[in-house]
């Protein structure tokens, strides 16, 4: 296979796999974040650098956009683009596409695992076995997700996969979305104080936008109640996470499943000190199946518009 003319600068690290894939279908993949001198590089190679591969979680920002006066496309290895400025790129005339679908399952199977580990208190019955607590008594009784309500906030592919997982294993869906889906057995609440007001577990599946941020805020919180746990796998902007903190702290929400935050890597938060929330770190998607389908997707975005002039998965907002 001949190798295309086009070079490629990837702003951060990806699977093995897809940077392989990369290696082998352009003349050149420049590794970012492994060149000490940035600017310099900019400064002689901006003009030759047409295609731009990142992820959903790092993006690419306006400023180093205006450096690249050659790019064409940019390939994002993930599905959410709010890192990304698309308005700009767009105004640029330049690509954007994400990886849509084939993180779908993973995500989900991430929303349960932290639904599971939240009710069942799984982090600290763990805990509880390895300290030899054990031997002084019974774990206390948790909770059933039988007949519990899963309230899902935006109804998209993952919500969708999220509610047939948690139908399966005996709870009521209610949704919000932009609009009525009209699924049988799905209960559409019109806004989000209502479904957290009747949710057991608000699940949160929404995209980051500016409409989003700080979707779940102090108000919403209250309505979840001291009996209600929330668990977010959509983006950590879309929840005011000091809100959050206080509510845990103050035991007016009963917990939370954490895999996104404001401000990632997180390292520090009044969240770690708190037993009744499990934290992961970013890594719904983080599954070698299917991060290398996305990156296969990414490749196949670069590689199907620089041969054919489109895109597979171009993000048209």
């Amino acid at each position: 296979m001949k190798k295309l003319a086009q070079e490629i600068l990837m702003l951060g690290p990806q699977i093995d796999v897809y940077v392989q894939e990369l290696e082998r279908q352009f003349s050149k993949v420049h590794k970012f974040w492994q060149i000490e001198d940035q600017a310099t590089f900019l400064k002689d190679h901006a003009e030759k650098i047409q295609g731009l591969a990142t992820n959903g979680g790092l993006g690419v920002k306006k400023e180093l956009i205006e450096q690249l006066p050659c790019l064409e496309i940019i390939a994002s290895s993930g599905v959410g683009y709010d890192a990304i400025d698309v308005a700009y790129a767009h105004s640029r005339k330049i690509i954007v596409t994400n990886t849509p679908n084939v993180l779908n399952d993973c995500v989900a199977d991430t929303g349960m695992m932290l639904i599971y580990a939240v009710a069942r208190q799984l982090v600290k019955a763990d805990h509880f076995v390895r300290s030899g607590a054990w031997g002084k008594g019974a774990y206390p009784l948790t909770t059933s997700l039988k007949n519990k309500v899963c309230g899902i906030v935006g109804l998209g592919n993952i919500g969708l996969e999220v509610a047939a997982r948690a139908k399966a294993c005996g709870m009521k869906i209610a949704y919000t979305s932009r609009s009525d889906k009209k699924l049988d057995g799905y209960q559409y609440v019109e806004n989000i104080e209502a479904l957290a007001e009747q949710s057991d577990f608000l699940v949160l599946t929404l995209p980051s936008t500016p409409d989003t941020h700080h979707l779940i805020n102090a108000n919403v919180l209250t309505k979840l109640g001291s009996q209600g746990f929330l668990i977010n796998i959509a983006r950590g902007s879309v929840v005011d996470e000091q809100a959050l903190i206080v509510a845990l702290q103050n035991h007016e929400i009963a917990g939370a499943g954490l895999d996104v935050f404001e401000k990632e890597p997180c390292i520090e938060s009044a969240l770690f000190q708190m037993n009744n929330v499990v934290l992961t770190p970013h890594y719904a998607s983080g599954t070698r199946e299917t991060r290398k389908a996305m990156g296969d997707l990414a490749c196949a975005n670069l590689y199907e518009y620089f041969t054919q002039h489109k895109a597979i998965t171009p993000v048209l907002s």
